[in-house]
């Protein structure tokens, strides 16, 4: 009996469903599916769509309602989301034996009538058009008065056991006709899910502009000096001889997840695009699932497209798009004479192969333009086509830094030569697209050793005697570009890359050079498919494995041949098939390292010379220059960055902390706890493998990730006890006091006001990266 009560309550539910419906139609007439394919015009009567109503979206809804982890893929940060509507259909899955079908917005469906058709259903109305209609027939409208009805708490946790926050949790997609059934069954999941109700002012923004019908109008054209410079742009992306395209092919596969601004309009972003016209005409955009999938058209056009959707930090990849990167793009592709004798195909085999694929283009090119903006690239790999992605984050560390080899005239013959022996064994996952077998990779292993001998034994040949890896080796950002050193800062399934290098050691350290960074780049970004198979993500994920060890084997080799081993054996305890794949490579580098040490502690000199070494490209803000916190703020945060161990094992991994200064003014400071483990190796039972007596804490300037755990509100006289009570942290207990005293609560009156602060203070520390906070991780404690 108890297993038929579940099925009981579905049929009920889905015969009301039914029984609605009909009675909807019937009211209303029957629900058309392209309606919205043609907004109702904006009238003065209602709300106005970009003045009014935007901003309550972006401000209370988006924070959730965004990218694929959105629930039910309701996407709410554009017009297109909102009326494109909802699926029940999950985008990640760790169990899809075949790859599934991609459902991007922009791009896999053009109108609501094609949407219908892939089972989205509308949240708005879509029957006849009364104030009375929308009110009913609208299952958006319907989910925000319903949480206006019931009664919300105003301190201490939900104790409300129909609120499940876990990241995996069974989703429920209520449409208009459900939305009823679903009231009376769970009257406190109204929207904004867990989190306070919408002000008065806030909700009959929202329901007048619903009841209206929903109306927009497009937004105004770009300035004209934007126009001009796109118009450069695609000038330069669209050049007819076959070197033209061919580099346009090669900047298309990198950029085409980033969002671009220009510098006379910062705020209006644009996306690189493949099309079927030329510039000058309506954009027709070619949906592939991957950039380098065959576009179907003897001809392809890259174009920069106009986006309306809001950004949000766990997407928001901005690089600004100005007349001085127009001309180094130019100088490394074209200031110097080589051929272009037939354009590469795109089979798979092929397309998948970056080093096959642009084997004309210079090698040097490539890399300055991976380079110059490394956060981006790296970044890239973090974000990408996914906005979370567990699978493929586990195997990083949650605190590492990244350097580069330098691109130097020597290094770029000997990458050249190395890429024309080993490409064979540089192939990828994504040759086989989206579905792969579970057992796919062991081939990549056999592979990336085969590569590895290739590359030792090239490297004895060419550079032996009078070549030894060293601090010299690596870029400094030709001493003014801060790109020349990152922290990666990792959230379990998210991550965040800021440019220096933050703490005073890291957990490990990559040293990248031009076939890693760019190996990285095919197998992460423009060669991963988030609708892909379970082969297809573990494939990916274990293939990391191999990439992430030879950037540390890189890194290692600064240090003495003896001492190399007992470093992997600290960064791999436990990791017997890491530290075997770590020993064979190992025996083709062997060339010593030309480092001179001056005390015993030779990876802890390492780290601080690097640090010295990179510090004329390092940002002022990292070590709170400029911060507008005060001497006794600043020794604050600098005590909160030397607690260590337990204490830092108890705090959530990202919180945001909001520090209120006696003059009225709000800084806000990012607490990321990097949590310690035996090793990254493995792909199952993270919490068997932690360490939590080697956790780390960063106070960070600013907001350092998307997806803060605990908010934390503290007036800056009360900033030491504050610190004193972190350092303090026994339990769980010692957390849940904390936050009675200084958290803001997902119940807490004054949370919407306290978020407003904190988009507010980041919007004016770093306009051109601030974007929308996902909320959906707070802790409820």
């Amino acid at each position: 009996m108890r297993l038929l009560t579940p099925l009981l309550f579905a049929l009920i539910g889905g015969c009301a469903t039914v029984v609605v419906t009909m009675q909807l139609d019937e009211r209303f007439g029957p629900a058309d599916p392209g309606r919205f394919d043609h907004p109702p015009a904006a009238t003065r009567a209602a709300p106005d769509y970009w003045k009014d109503v935007r901003p309550v979206l972006d401000q209370r809804c988006v924070s959730c309602h965004a990218c694929y982890d959105a629930p039910c893929q309701l996407n709410l940060a554009s017009y297109a989301g909102i009326t494109r509507g909802a699926s029940a259909r999950a985008v990640y899955s760790a169990s899809r034996l075949l790859a599934d079908e991609p459902t991007r917005l922009g791009f896999d469906a053009l109108s609501n009538r094609q949407w219908r058709s892939k089972d989205f259903f509308p949240v708005l109305n879509e029957r006849a058009q009364t104030p009375e209609a929308n009110r009913e027939g609208g299952a958006m409208l319907r989910m925000l008065a319903m949480k206006r009805a019931s009664e919300w708490p105003s301190s201490g946790p939900l104790k409300d056991k129909d609120l499940d926050f876990s990241l995996d949790r069974e989703q429920t997609c209520v449409t208009a006709e459900g939305a009823e059934h679903y009231a009376n069954s769970h009257p406190t999941r109204g929207m904004p899910f867990g989190l306070p109700p919408l002000a008065e002012g806030e909700f009959n923004t929202l329901s007048r502009w619903l009841e209206a019908g929903a109306p927009y109008s497009p937004p105004a054209p770009p300035k004209p000096e934007v126009t001009r410079q796109i118009s450069a742009w695609e000038a330069l992306l669209n050049a007819d001889d076959k070197r033209s395209q061919l580099v346009a092919r090669y900047i298309y596969e990198h950029w085409y997840i980033g969002q671009f601004h220009f510098p006379e309009q910062p705020e209006r972003n644009f996306d690189l695009v493949r099309s079927r016209s030329a510039p000058g005409q309506p954009i027709d955009v070619i949906a592939t699932r991957r950039p380098f999938d065959d576009p179907g058209v003897a001809r392809v056009y890259y174009r920069l497209r106009s986006m309306e959707a809001t950004q949000v930090a766990k997407t928001y990849m901005p690089l600004e798009l100005n007349p001085a990167r127009l001309k180094r793009v130019r100088g490394w592709f074209f200031g110097d004479a080589y051929p272009v004798e037939q354009l590469p195909g795109y089979q798979p085999e092929i397309a998948s192969n970056p080093f096959t694929t642009f084997a004309a283009l210079p090698v040097n090119a490539r890399y300055r333009f991976m380079l110059d903006e490394a956060q981006f690239t790296v970044m890239g790999f973090m974000k990408g086509p996914v906005c979370r992605g567990q699978v493929a984050l586990s195997v990083i560390n949650d605190h590492f830094w990244v350097v580069f080899l330098e691109p130097g005239e020597r290094e770029n013959k000997a990458t050249e030569q190395l890429l024309k022996l080993a490409a064979p064994n540089l192939n990828l996952p994504a040759e086989h697209q989206s579905t792969v077998g579970l057992l796919a990779w062991r081939d990549y292993a056999e592979k990336e050793k085969a590569y590895l001998e290739t590359k030792g034994k090239l490297q004895s040949k060419l550079l032996a005697g009078n070549y030894q890896y060293a601090l010299n080796k690596l870029w400094d950002g030709d001493g003014q570009n801060p790109n020349a050193a990152l922290t990666v800062l990792r959230h379990f399934d998210s991550a965040s890359v800021v440019r220096g290098l933050l703490g005073e050691q890291p957990q490990t350290t990559l040293v990248m050079g031009y076939p890693l960074l760019e190996r990285m780049h095919y197998l992460l970004v423009a060669g991963f498919d988030v609708y892909g198979n379970v082969g297809h993500q573990l494939a990916t994920r274990l293939y990391m494995d191999f990439l992430r060890m030879e950037g540390e084997m890189t890194f290692v080799s600064l240090l003495p041949a003896s001492e190399r081993r007992a470093v992997f054996e600290r960064w791999y305890r436990g990791g017997d098939r890491q530290l075997k794949h770590l020993a064979e490579a190992a025996r083709y580098f062997q060339v010593d390292s030309s480092q001179n040490f001056r005390s015993n502690d030779h990876l802890g000199e390492l780290y601080q010379r690097l640090k010295q070494q990179l510090a004329p490209v390092r940002e002022a803000a990292l070590d709170w220059k400029g911060s507008g916190l005060s001497a006794g703020e600043i020794k604050q945060m600098n005590r909160l960055a030397q607690i260590k161990g337990l204490p830092v094992s108890h705090l959530p991994e990202m919180s945001v902390l909001v520090l209120k200064q006696p003059n009225g003014e709000t800084r806000v400071v990012s607490l990321v706890s990097n949590s310690a483990h035996s090793n990254v190796a493995e792909l199952f039972r993270e919490e068997k493998r932690r360490l939590p007596k080697e956790d780390t804490l960063l106070a960070i300037n600013g907001i350092a990730g998307a997806y803060p755990n605990a908010i934390l509100t503290v007036d800056s006289e009360n900033l030491p006890n504050f610190v004193d009570a972190v350092s303090r942290l026994d339990s769980e207990a010692d957390l849940v006091k904390l936050l009675d005293r200084y958290g803001v609560r997902r119940t807490n009156p004054a949370f919407w006001k306290t978020s407003d602060a904190i988009h507010a203070v980041w919007r004016k520390m770093a306009p051109q990266e601030a974007a929308v906070l996902d909320y959906s991780r707070l802790d409820n404690l």
